[in-house]
């Protein structure tokens, strides 16, 4: 009991009470920039690797963009001020081309956090691994059309994705990024890279992703990586970096009616 309650307080003061972070976020910009760190997209990390000119120390800004572009566009502000490239994945959910092509015009990369799996399975009430994994020609095909419509309405292609991990992934123990291991599927999207790529992950020597108060980070800090490591990608949500009250409450009362309605 004591356990739940400590993770109830715990969560009310990350979703409503936790100061913003985003001072946090510009000085990590800023010291690694003065440690001699290339920071980049994953799409520019990616190319990069493939054309044998990773620079020796670099920082590769992932923002999966889960909730709350009122965050995510003053992140993206610290970065132009900066003069700092990072990706920007998001769902359908948190769709905004406009701000995907400011993202772009600035040089860095806007693309799609895709959850089609995990939509699959809640709206079929789908509760078994091997069910999800048999409607896999459907899923992809779902996942096609989305991101087809996507890439009509932002403009410019989109060649490196990122999965999205939701609690009915979780329970069903299927990512939804079994979908892109069919090369067929990124043949026809024109895609080059996911973010979960083994080919792309064994590139760097630390992943780093940002984590809920009063953790922050796993499995360390970035600026205790800085000087230590020398090709680091780092993860982070909005959610994480500043509160958003209304945003928070609509996401959470999102979380508990799908997962009221996927039991029943």
């Amino acid at each position: 009991m004591n356990g739940l309650f400590t993770q109830l307080c715990r969560r009310l003061y990350s979703d409503y009470l936790m100061p913003s972070r985003l001072r946090e976020y510009e000085a990590l910009l800023a010291k690694a920039a003065q440690a001699g760190y290339r920071q980049m997209s994953v799409r520019a990390f990616h190319r990069a690797v493939r054309q044998g000119g990773v620079p020796e120390r670099v920082l590769v800004h992932r923002h999966d963009i889960d909730s709350d572009l009122r965050t995510a566009r003053k992140l993206f502000e610290l970065e132009v001020k900066h003069g700092v490239g990072a990706s920007y994945y998001f769902r359908l959910s948190t769709l905004d081309y406009g701000f995907m092509r400011a993202i772009e015009a600035a040089g860095s990369e806007a693309s799609y956090h895709y959850e089609e799996v995990a939509t699959f399975a809640k709206r079929h009430r789908l509760r078994r691994s091997d069910d999800v994994r048999a409607r896999f020609p459907e899923i992809r095909e779902l996942f096609v059309r989305n991101f087809s419509r996507i890439r009509e309405g932002f403009g410019l292609p989109m060649t490196t994705v990122a999965s999205h991990g939701d609690f009915a992934n979780r329970r069903l123990q299927v990512i939804n990024h079994e979908l892109l291991r069919d090369p067929a599927l990124r043949r026809r999207c024109g895609i080059e890279c996911e973010s979960y790529d083994i080919e792309l992950l064994r590139h760097f020597d630390l992943y780093i992703s940002d984590r809920p108060y009063p953790v922050y980070y796993t499995p360390l800090s970035p600026f205790e990586a800085l000087g230590r490591n020398q090709r680091i990608c780092l993860l982070t949500h909005p959610v994480q970096w500043e509160t958003n009250w209304l945003e928070n409450t609509r996401c959470n009362m999102l979380r508990l009616a799908e997962e009221l309605a996927w039991r029943t």
